[in-house]
């Protein structure tokens, strides 16, 4: 089984049966079709009628399944990624960050360490391998633990998903890195997306009580995660996603082994709060969504990726309505218009090629 990205391939094409319908038509009222149909026994017939349902069956049937897989890929990532300052609050309360993501990257290697006893992973060159790591410890190590310690240090989950929801203007900003090209119309998109991050977390925003260092850690991991997509789609768009994981987590547990060790106690409260949160960020957070996240950037330019991350606040403020009674009010509401409109606006089909790298 390959959890790579071949699979993704692009898009089939479509030949008309109406020629193949008209002949069987045609040729189904001919007396010659009849004497010969007749003499075979009517497999000639059948023959046609078994051409025309196979060809439909390969064809038309197997393009909704395409089609959905390929558009239930962002909001699925959307869902499964908001829920990440859902698992902060149940679980900072009980661990530091460094110890939490520790514990989590471990947990994300055994799963995977699990996974290639029943499926062969394909490991990259060690050119590739270098690339990856780098790109992990700007997405796993670099960013987590920056949000996680600027909301740790006081920062309120709102201000920091809005310095976090500046990433699409900074990758926007630095797109030619990559060979991309941003269209007016994109721009336009984006900022009707950071419009909409600004409506939804601002009645959430205090300046009060507010060190410096957390602004100085929350523009830290906006950095990193701006630079890892970018990194990550110019060097090493492709690869197997079992591998690719099992570095990238593997940086990243050295990384916050080492930070744990000099700057925290390493002490975790084993509750039901601190259990739940770790499971769910080592299976559905940590390899669903970033499982997810690198489908789409090896499908899409870096620009319209980073754009459906504009969906986070307003997700992450409806499921806190729903799960801890947080308010939910127009102005949210309003927010979340203005982001699905900047989205759609960003991820439009143009007309015009886009450059990317060479793959």
């Amino acid at each position: 089984m390959d959890l790579g990205f071949d699979s993704f391939s692009s898009s089939p094409t479509v030949v008309s049966l109406e020629p193949f319908y008209s002949l069987y038509i045609a040729l189904q009222y001919e007396e010659s079709f009849k004497t010969l149909n007749s003499r075979s026994g009517g497999r000639i017939k059948k023959s046609l009628k078994s051409m025309i349902q196979s060809k439909n069956c390969n064809i038309f049937s197997k393009l909704p399944m395409k089609f959905s897989l390929d558009n239930a890929i962002a909001p699925i990532f959307v869902l499964i990624w908001s829920t990440g300052f859902v698992i902060a609050r149940l679980a900072m309360p009980y661990v530091e960050p460094a110890t939490f993501l520790f514990w989590r990257c471990v947990g994300v290697l055994a799963a995977m360490a699990a996974l290639s006893l029943i499926w062969r992973i394909t490991w990259p060159s060690w050119s590739q391998t270098k690339h990856i790591a780098v790109a992990g410890s700007l997405l796993q190590f670099g960013y987590l633990l920056g949000v996680y310690f600027a909301i740790h240090l006081g920062m309120g989950a709102g201000l920091a998903a809005i310095i976090v929801g500046l990433q699409p203007i900074v990758t926007a900003w630095f797109a030619a890195w990559i060979s991309e090209q941003v269209s007016p119309r994109q721009w336009i998109g984006l900022g009707f997306g950071f419009a909409g991050v600004a409506l939804v977390v601002l009645e959430k925003i205090t300046f009060v009580h507010i060190p410096f260092v957390s602004y100085v850690l929350a523009f830290i991991a906006l950095l990193s995660i701006t630079f890892g997509m970018l990194y990550q789609k110019k060097y090493c768009p492709v690869f197997d996603l079992r591998a690719g994981s099992s570095i990238q987590f593997g940086v990243s547990a050295v990384l916050c082994f080492i930070f744990m060790y000099f700057f925290e106690t390493g002490v975790m409260v084993w509750n039901a709060s601190v259990i739940g949160a770790l499971l769910w960020a080592i299976f559905p957070l940590s390899i669903g969504s970033i499982s997810l996240l690198f489908m789409m950037i090896r499908k899409g330019a870096a620009t319209k990726v980073t754009s459906f991350l504009y969906l986070t606040p307003p997700t992450t403020a409806l499921m806190a309505w729903i799960l801890f009674g947080e308010p939910f009010t127009l102005m949210m509401a309003l927010g979340l218009g203005l982001t699905m409109t900047g989205v759609v606006l960003v991820n439009a089909r143009q007309t015009n090629t886009v450059a990317t790298i060479a793959e």
